[in-house]
């Protein structure tokens, strides 16, 4: 996804306990490197013209902020087209301090008792180079020196219970070697739950990701994605960013998940009629979910996926906000701006283009009759997540105000693991504004 949202709500920085001072700082940092703004496309722009139509409003431009209404946000696409990420973050380093070590990966971290303590102090790494070979790193013996688990909201959890921290019965189930008990390690996970209703044009769209956002008062992000459509020869045909080849099946419950599913899935594309591809989708994504889930190991193996549920739309508050996001929908495709895009005599209702989304085989679920009927059942059977995955090691839980692992010295988690709530309508920029103002505190 491209789109940032550089400044998350003040209401957020409180309640992480953030120095709101430096963390104004080390947004900036972040900015300066990799964030441009874009140069709108059609698709967008009618969906900033529909979104002020609907009513989400005010207009607030082009913003990093996070402000109620509709706004255009940052993106890490330059003006050539190049995608920057954290790794261009690197540039800004001091290179006699720094050794990165490509295509390298973290098997398990490494502790030991130091005498006189309680606590068990990580001290190091085990690791698999490019080549597959097997290596450990150690720590210095300089004042401070400490490992940071930086794997994000599946992988640092993951590594945490592999090595040995998280819940008693998890880790005897594995057999192995407890460092700390400690019952939180992967639970509280969240994902914020996404809907999209896809909509024909007379013409093929121009391809755009979020650029546009629309930040409703009740919870609910609009955004938007087009330009997914192939050539008529291609054997290709996707959905760009609303495919199921990209990690939907985790929006099937874990018994579900299998091969037969993704074959099952190819099948049904291969039938589906070229009109599907030719369009683009209006999103609706719910923020701060209240559903949550878990993550357990399938084995120590740390190249195996966990097994991780989301329980998307457990809450039915959560299910109320997705309804109410796709009736928002339903008020700008309405609008005098889009009925420009969609052909003269389409005559497009609003279910009928709830069954196309349906019929678009954005997901892995199976779906039901009443799709176009109960906007309830519309949400259950076309949510997708746009991979905001976060939790797993809270603050409080699972490490400290510090990011400091609980019940181990030498040892933190800085990433979106530690968060309860996904923030701003892109939490990657301010996970890597958490990388700076970690440093700098």
């Amino acid at each position: 996804c491209n789109q940032l949202s550089c400044a998350c709500p003040c209401r957020f920085v409180k309640d992480a306990g953030w120095d709101e001072e430096l963390v104004n700082q080390s947004y900036p940092w972040v900015e300066e490197r990799i964030v441009y703004w874009p140069k709108i496309a059609p698709w967008q722009a009618a969906l900033r013209d529909g979104l002020l139509e609907a009513g989400v409003s005010p207009y607030n431009g082009y913003t990093y902020d996070h402000l109620f209404g509709t706004k255009v946000g940052g993106t890490i696409f330059d003006e050539a087209g190049y995608r920057h990420t954290a790794a261009d973050l690197l540039a800004a380093a001091n290179p006699d301090n720094l050794r990165v070590l490509l295509h390298a990966s973290v098997n398990k971290v490494i502790f030991k008792t130091r005498h006189g303590h309680q606590k068990q102090s990580a001290i190091g790494v085990q690791f698999k180079d490019e080549n597959g070979g097997h290596h450990q790193a150690f720590l210095s013996q300089k004042r401070g020196s400490e490992i940071i688990v930086s794997a994000g909201a599946i992988g640092s959890p993951q590594l945490l219970l592999i090595s040995g921290i998280g819940p008693r019965s998890e880790l005897k189930k594995h057999n192995i070697s407890i460092v700390f008990h400690n019952e939180h390690v992967g639970k509280g996970m969240s994902d914020n739950p996404l809907s999209s209703v896809f909509i024909p044009t007379k013409d093929p769209p121009k391809q755009s990701l979020i650029e546009t956002v629309g930040i409703t008062d009740d919870g609910v992000f609009i955004e938007a994605s087009s330009g997914f459509g192939q050539t008529g020869d291609s054997i290709h045909c996707h959905h760009g960013i609303m495919s199921a080849e990209i990690g939907q099946l985790s929006t099937i419950p874990p018994k579900d998940r299998s091969l037969e599913a993704v074959h099952k899935y190819v099948r049904n594309k291969n039938s589906l009629p070229k009109e599907v591809f030719h369009g683009g989708f209006i999103l609706s994504k719910i923020d701060g979910p209240l559903s949550t889930g878990n993550l357990v190991l399938v084995d120590t193996d740390p190249n195996s996926n966990p097994i991780v549920t989301f329980n998307y739309f457990k809450h039915p508050q959560d299910l109320r906000r997705c309804v109410y996001g796709i009736k928002t929908i339903e008020k700008i495709i309405s609008t005098n701006t889009f009925s420009n895009f969609t052909p003269k005599d389409g005559g497009y209702s609003m279910e009928k283009l709830l069954n196309m989304s349906v019929a678009a085989n954005i997901n892995l679920i199976p779906k039901h009759t009443d799709d176009s009927t109960s906007l309830e059942q519309f949400c259950r059977d076309t949510v997708v997540t746009i991979w905001h995955y976060h939790g797993g090691c809270h603050v409080g839980k699972v490490v400290d105000q510090q990011y400091k692992v609980i019940g181990a010295s030498g040892l933190r988690v800085i990433d979106g693991s530690t968060l309860s709530r996904s923030p701003g309508t892109n939490p990657q920029a301010t996970v890597m504004m958490m990388g700076r103002y970690s440093t700098e505190t």
